[in-house]
């Protein structure tokens, strides 16, 4: 593999011997067929300015934190470049960062490698259609406080609120993402890895206040990103079961947790596990949409679990299906909802 299509000058005083190191990825590997899976990075990705996340032409950057410390990787499909053009069916991998050889290892789970999409099959009207039509193969990180922490800052508040929320606190206590991201006029350039969860732990709550997290989802959040190592250690400990089943026992043990809900246990199944069974109970929006998708534009939303219910365990795959096709969306009427200039303290029920 070659280096960036993208040339980065070198900075000022720097020789060009130190970028062309800052460039050599640590690692490389290539996931056969794993181009199928690559969608799963704008589903883990939390609006444009996910500092963890970030699409260059056809090229994906993720900065992200392993047991093994920060790593950057760079994904792309077989001779995609960072301009415009479709690749091959392989994925292209390249790592930079002391958690290159955990990120490169799994990242077959990562693109959903691990998932028989095609084991799922229905003569439903409507899902039978969209499933011959669209093919998702659920990916995995396996890192359970990436996925918990942005989950409970989303509780009870707008996806803008909460993207806003997550980049600020993400830049301010999160890693730098290694290699290219720290060279100027890179794609890269100034991503940042997440806060593991001893790190969300840690921060102050008049941090969280000034992040636009009020006392009570901060309090949540610090409680349950204490937990990480336990709740990491039921993945672990699960690994040789089906991912419905691991997906059920980490839901117990995390609403079990004051604060948390049927809601952000779905989100965290979805993000660590892939479970294609987690469906998005109790949201703002996906109940209805699953509704009008199965049920008609004039089935109400409290219907959709019972609609839902013939199609276990593929639930969450079946919202995917309907999102990604467009069935089942509302048409938007009526200004948007204004955002507001300070946070509300009162207590609300875990979500």
């Amino acid at each position: 593999m070659g280096q960036d299509a993208t040339p980065v000058p070198a900075h000022v005083g720097e020789s060009t011997d130190t970028v062309e190191a800052t460039l050599q990825p640590q690692a490389r590997t290539i996931v056969t067929g794993g181009a199928a899976g690559l969608w799963n990075l704008g589903r883990l990705q939390r609006g444009h300015g996910d500092p963890t996340l970030r699409r260059h032409g056809q090229v994906w950057w993720r900065a992200s934190s392993t047991p093994d410390g920060p790593v950057l990787l760079r994904l792309a499909a077989s001779g995609a470049t960072e301009g415009p053009g479709a690749g091959g069916d392989d994925v292209e991998a390249r790592a930079w960062g002391p958690g290159s050889g955990w990120a490169l290892r799994q990242l077959p789970r990562l693109l959903g490698c691990h998932d028989d999409a095609d084991a799922f099959t229905t003569d439903h009207p409507v899902i039978g259609p969209l499933l011959r039509r669209h093919r998702l193969p659920l990916g995995a990180t396996d890192l359970v406080a990436e996925s918990l922490a942005p989950s409970v800052i989303e509780q009870r508040v707008t996806g803008r609120e909460a993207f806003d929320s997550i980049r600020m606190l993400v830049r301010r206590f999160g890693t730098p993402a290694p290699g290219p991201a720290q060279l100027d006029e890179h794609p890269a350039r100034g991503m940042v890895c997440p806060p593991t969860g001893a790190q969300w732990a840690a921060i102050a709550s008049w941090d969280f206040l000034q992040a636009g997290v009020e006392h009570t989802r901060a309090r949540t959040l610090v409680g349950a990103l204490r937990r990480t190592d336990s709740l990491q250690r039921i993945l672990v400990e699960s690994a040789d079961e089906p991912t419905t089943t691991r997906g059920e026992r980490l839901e117990r043990a995390l609403v079990s947790l004051p604060g948390i809900g049927p809601w952000t246990a779905s989100q965290v199944r979805q993000g660590a596990l892939g479970d294609p069974d987690a469906w998005s109970i109790d949201d703002y929006h996906v109940p209805g949409i699953i509704a009008r998708g199965l049920g008609g534009p004039d089935a109400a939303a409290h219907s959709a679990q019972a609609l839902l219910e013939l199609l276990r365990p593929h639930r969450y795959r079946v919202e995917l299906l309907l999102e990604r096709s467009g069935v089942g969306l509302a048409e938007r009427r009526g200004p948007r909802r204004s955002l507001p200039t300070h946070l509300p303290v009162s207590r609300w029920q875990a979500r």
